[in-house]
């Protein structure tokens, strides 16, 4: 798939997405979140891990707020109607894919471009990339569900202190503060992402896929309800080829060779 806002393409058992409009720092429009919500769709369908990338300098420069759909009504706006319709079924999808994604973070992820990128189960940041939540400035709330995100991605004090005073965050720094997994070189960004990427693609699909909604679903559940689901994960993950052959590869002193089933 391909299309003037998003590209798609494909590496083996990897589907890479990038956001596509660089003239715009790719600045999120309606119809950038309609082809990015086909992309990974297709990528679902078709691989067993996926990096969302960007062209050019920046990840996202936040929303295009000169947007159609942002500039309806004048004086009666409703800045949250692209949320309800767009932003925030895109980042329910995101949670609920059933195979692990990366993002891969060069330059500035702003606002519901830093949300996307932070939701993430593996956020890999070039050395020049940063986050910012800028929405104070004007007269907005963080979305994407950025205050979400920042409170269990660091703390509740440093996720006020971003969404607050809308102060750029370094990728440095989001690495101390836990919020990214890795920072390298901006030339490795994109290769570091790739041997990420397929090393996921390689592993236990079915079995990754019940970890990453066991721990999506641990944030916000109790002990004994998290309990509960580790015990059915389990056993959904016992019935499944990929265990079968990775307990016969320990039990064989072998490298295991997982088929996604």
């Amino acid at each position: 798939m391909s299309s003037s806002k998003v590209t798609i393409a494909q590496h083996g058992n990897v589907s890479v997405i990038r956001l596509s409009d660089p003239e715009t720092l790719n600045a999120v429009t309606a119809r950038m979140l309609d082809e990015l919500d086909a992309a990974i769709d297709s990528a679902r369908a078709s691989s067993r891990a996926i990096i969302l990338a960007s062209e050019g300098r920046a990840f996202s420069s936040g929303a295009n707020l000169s947007d159609a759909a942002m500039a309806e009504n004048e004086g009666l706006r409703d800045a949250g109607r692209l949320l309800e319709t767009h932003v925030n079924p895109l980042i329910v999808k995101l949670k609920r894919l059933p195979i692990p994604w990366i993002s891969a973070v060069r330059g500035p992820a702003v606002g519901v471009g830093s949300s996307i990128a932070l939701a993430a189960d593996l956020i890999i940041a070039s050395e020049t990339a940063y986050f910012l939540q800028a929405f104070s400035r004007i007269g907005l709330v963080p979305d994407g569900g950025a205050a979400w995100l920042l409170s269990r991605g660091v703390s509740r004090a440093r996720a006020m202190e971003l969404m607050l005073l809308g102060e750029r965050l370094p990728a440095v720094k989001a690495l101390e503060w836990g919020l990214v997994n890795r920072v390298v070189p901006d030339q490795m960004l994109d290769d570091t992402a790739m041997e990420t990427a397929e090393s996921l693609a390689k592993g236990p699909t079915t079995t990754l896929g019940l970890i990453r909604a066991l721990s999506w679903a641990a944030v916000d559940s109790r002990l004994e309800d998290s309990l509960r689901a580790e015990r059915e994960a389990q056993r959904t993950a016992g019935q499944s080829a990929d265990a079968r052959e990775g307990i016969a590869a320990f039990l064989e002193k072998r490298a295991p060779r997982f088929s996604g089933q």
